[in-house]
């Protein structure tokens, strides 16, 4: 694997954090302007935003001579000069440090429920659009084989989606917003409820919640509070997936702040999943690209030095019962020889390192 060159990881360093910081000083809808208006010999601001019909709808803001309002235009000049910086950061790292950009509509897609508040709710991405910003993250390109996708799928725990005590704007209209022609996929198992969306092509949007309860509730919608409408599909062994997530930055538009999962547990819950998916050929297909995934990740923390962090990962899951077990040993076997004997053995020296035995995770032999 081919290590990103240090500036450019630096360059991935800066971006995340303007980008955050904007999502955080943003009050204002980044689309539109100040201007100023003289009214009966007083100067105002005002606050002009396009609409759907090629007009614009003009707001109220206050007078010129107030300096607290005038430097909120300050600060949005500043915001607005920032998301042209931005951008031209997005488009090196994708030019020249070769980083993935996700397809538009995906980007729009993250972005407009980032923008509807589904990250600062804690939410997270999960699935290939997640496995597209560990380059950036880890330092190091992945193959890009593994990262096409015709979906995006984002989770958040029920309990969480209780807490917080606030919800998102409807789902629904959010992606409406990107593309009016998406709709309510209703839930075979209770029509009143939707945990997908889906557009006129086919590009579908889910969300998902940990099921920690028995199998029984697998196929059941649960209702999140903080979704803006949308319930959730509730699969099991997500909630080791999405338990304490990272902070990263989607390379879509001016950088979009995200919320995706730990590389170590994404790479291990591809190992676990991977083997439960169907046999049909669709199922195939996606359990060869979850254990592409899961090697890639894998193999490039251990390049990385983080080989102590995967293996943490990797023996919570394993320690976690029967099913996990079998699922890992059995994904694990059947990835690319020449990955597993990187992985194995790295695995077996970090879990002696932590003072366990490599035996007790059917690594014996390898350290």
């Amino acid at each position: 694997m081919q290590q990103i060159p240090h500036p450019y990881q630096t360059l991935y360093s800066e971006l995340a954090q303007r980008s955050l910081d904007a999502s955080f000083s943003s009050e204002f809808n980044v689309g539109g302007r100040f201007v100023a208006a003289e009214v009966k010999g007083r100067r105002y601001w005002y606050f002009d935003l396009p609409d759907a019909h090629g007009g614009k709808a003009r707001t109220y803001v206050g007078p010129i001579e107030d300096p607290e309002i005038t430097k909120r235009v300050e600060n949005f000049k500043d915001l607005k000069a920032d998301i042209r910086q931005r951008r031209k950061l997005v488009s090196t790292l994708v030019r020249e440090a070769h980083l993935q950009r996700p397809e538009g509509k995906t980007g729009d897609i993250i972005q407009a429920l980032a923008e509807a508040g589904f990250f600062r709710l804690r939410g997270v991405l999960v699935g290939t659009v997640a496995y597209q910003c560990y380059p950036a993250v880890l330092g190091i390109r992945l193959p890009g084989t593994s990262m096409v996708t015709g979906d995006a799928d984002f989770a958040q725990f029920h309990s969480i989606s209780v807490a917080v005590d606030d919800k998102m704007p409807p789902v629904l209209d959010t992606l409406k917003s990107v593309d009016p022609t998406f709709r309510e996929i209703p839930h075979p198992a209770d029509g009143r409820l939707s945990t997908q969306f889906s557009s006129r092509s086919g590009y579908k949007v889910e969300f998902l919640t940990p099921n920690t309860g028995s199998a029984e509730y697998e196929g059941h919608p649960t209702p999140m509070p903080a979704l803006g409408g949308a319930s959730a599909q509730p699969p099991r062994f997500l909630d080791f997936l999405i338990y304490n997530p990272i902070r990263a930055v989607l390379l879509h538009g001016a950088g979009v702040p995200v919320t995706v999962p730990s590389p170590e547990r994404f790479a291990t819950h591809k190992l676990i999943v991977a083997s439960r998916r169907r046999t049909d050929n669709d199922g195939t297909a996606k359990s060869r690209k979850d254990k592409a995934q899961a090697a890639a990740i894998m193999q490039a923390m251990i390049e990385q030095r983080q080989s102590e962090d995967l293996a943490e990962a990797f023996m919570e899951a394993y320690e976690r019962g029967p099913a996990w077990k079998d699922a890992i040993r059995r994904s694990l076997s059947e990835i690319d020889k020449r990955a597993r004997d990187i992985i194995e053995p790295a695995l077996a020296r970090a879990i002696a390192k932590l003072e366990r035995d490599p035996a007790e995770f059917g690594l014996e032999g390898q350290a």
